[in-house]
């Protein structure tokens, strides 16, 4: 955008292309800010409600998704090979309602913040925790 209004700008040696080119720059960042750049991930498991996964934008708007616990079917560690590069990143496999065997989707979470494995590792441990209570009925002494 700016190599261009410099370009018109030399040319026709109207101000108005600079001011556009600093109107658009900054209506660009604004998007950016508000539908992009996602500045805090969060993840909250209660075994006998669901999964709400929030992600805070830069701008300070959040986006909040609830799943309900009867949806889902496992949470998972999974892995990707992206640029020779092996990404580990936590998912949701929901149950599929046709076969209880099945996984109708997999949501994947912290795709922002790509947290290291270590991270991963105890966030699972703390969501497989959760959800063997959700499964074992509670041992009487």
């Amino acid at each position: 955008v700016w190599l261009a209004a410099y370009g018109l700008f030399a040319l026709s040696e109207n101000s108005m292309v600079l001011s556009a080119a600093i109107f658009i720059t900054l209506i660009g960042l604004i998007i950016y800010l508000h539908f992009v750049k996602i500045d805090q991930e969060s993840l909250l498991v209660i075994g006998s409600l669901g999964i709400q996964v929030t992600s805070s934008y830069a701008s300070g708007k959040e986006s909040t998704t609830f799943i309900e616990m009867g949806k889902v079917k496992d949470v998972v560690i999974n892995e990707a090979i992206h640029m020779q590069k092996v990404i580990y990143y936590l998912c949701i496999l929901l149950q599929d309602p046709e076969d209880p065997q099945g996984v109708s989707e997999v949501v994947p979470l912290f795709q922002s913040s790509k947290p290291r494995l270590d991270c991963l590792i105890e966030v699972y441990k703390s969501c497989q925790e959760i959800l063997e209570q959700r499964t074992t009925p509670p041992q009487s002494s």
